[in-house]
């Protein structure tokens, strides 16, 4: 699936991923390819991304790569679109 994280100020992470967990408003959830369309309230958290990810060099330093593999960014609020295996994460 496709994953897009945007910023007020940028882009920072536009890719291919096999999976993407974000820190809903009711507790973390994670999409896989092919599931239904959602739109949800993000909270303060970390947006986990599973996959071969390449962060570009501008953007690397907001991300951390946890003991499971998975690259991670810290927010503190946004909003998750997941339609036709596209996900869009707005945050802050």
């Amino acid at each position: 699936m496709h994953l897009e994280i945007v910023s007020p100020e940028a882009t920072l992470f536009e890719g291919n991923v096999t999976s993407v967990t974000v820190p809903g408003l009711n507790g973390e959830f994670q999409v896989l390819d092919n599931h239904a369309p959602i739109v949800s309230l993000l909270q303060e958290g970390v947006v986990k991304i599973g996959g071969e990810v390449k962060i570009s060099e501008e953007h690397e330093a907001k991300f951390r790569k946890s003991p499971d593999g998975k690259m991670t960014l810290s927010i503190s609020s946004g909003t998750m679109e997941m339609n036709d295996n596209k996900v869009i994460v707005l945050v802050d």
